[in-house]
């Protein structure tokens, strides 16, 4: 099926595209600044685990169909974008829940998790991306497409909930350093708010 060096130069392609500075990216770090290490390190996970629905989309080749279909594809990303506005308007609404001491009743992290998986699920440009990105490492000649589409998919997935937890956890650390001053802990919640809304509204007015 795969080999090493095969899977080897996925996962270094992988990881180089995972660090670069995205939407992803900066989502788990506004929720890690304002919520704190526990919920930066969920949504980051839940974002990782978002990939899974690309991976499997993408080996199906459904993903090939909604990029095929302007409608289709159009409605997928207003509804991404409207899903991050939402996220944005609520963190604005949170009202300084940054501070230490209402951190952790502020949204349990598996909430948080389900959030990023959801955030990241219907992000219409990582169905692209994996459309894209995926078929580049598939070798024919190997046979079972499909099958090495989802082993590299689950691969990438991997990768980034390493990458994602950790820059959670680091994020978190930032946050609880700050959020000790009550006036700090409402700008961060004002910076997440804004982070959110900027990348729903980059959605909804892409071409």
């Amino acid at each position: 099926m795969l080999t090493l060096a095969q899977l080897l130069g996925f996962l270094l392609a992988a990881v180089a595209l995972t660090l670069a500075p995205g939407p992803d990216n900066l989502m788990v770090l506004g929720i890690g600044m304002s919520r704190g290490r526990r919920q930066g390190i969920a949504f980051g996970l839940g974002c990782a685990a978002g990939c899974l629905s690309h991976t499997l989309l993408a080996a199906l080749g459904v993903s090939a169909l909604i990029a095929a279909s302007p409608p289709a594809f159009r409605l997928l990303t207003w509804a991404g974008g409207l899903y991050l506005v939402w996220l944005g308007i609520q963190a604005l609404r949170s009202r300084g829940a940054a501070a230490p001491a209402r951190a952790s009743q502020d949204e349990s992290p598996a909430r948080l998790f389900l959030r990023g998986m959801l955030a990241n699920a219907i992000n219409p440009k990582v169905v692209l991306f994996f459309l894209s990105f995926l078929p580049q490492f598939v070798v024919p000649a190997q046979g079972q497409a499909g099958l090495q589409m989802a082993v590299l998919g689950l691969a990438f997935t991997l990768q980034a909930a390493v990458l994602f937890g950790l820059l959670g956890w680091f994020a978190g650390s930032i946050g609880r350093a700050m959020g000790r001053r009550p006036r700090m802990a409402g700008w961060l919640d004002r910076l997440a708010g804004a982070v959110f809304i900027a990348l729903g509204l980059r959605l909804l007015v892409a071409r």
